[in-house]
């Protein structure tokens, strides 16, 4: 295999990310100010507690990437 190609494998990844991010900016940022509200003070992030905000996310970026598939 080359390594190479591996590498532009990896930066096209890496620019796919960065389009489908800007697609959902919106939710990315609730999910941020989530995740900062349940970590102030210091606090450790528990699983769930931005869950619901972390599937609106994900939702968009699977719905963003099978637009772009189109």
């Amino acid at each position: 295999m080359s390594g190479s190609n591996v590498w532009s494998r990896s930066r096209e990844k890496m620019r796919l990310f960065s389009e489908l991010f800007a697609q959902c900016a919106d939710e990315a940022a609730v999910y941020g100010k989530c995740v900062a509200a349940t970590t102030t003070s210091k606090q450790e992030l528990k699983k769930d507690l931005c869950a619901k905000e972390f599937q609106a996310l994900k939702t968009c970026f699977t719905n963003a990437a099978k637009r772009r598939a189109k």
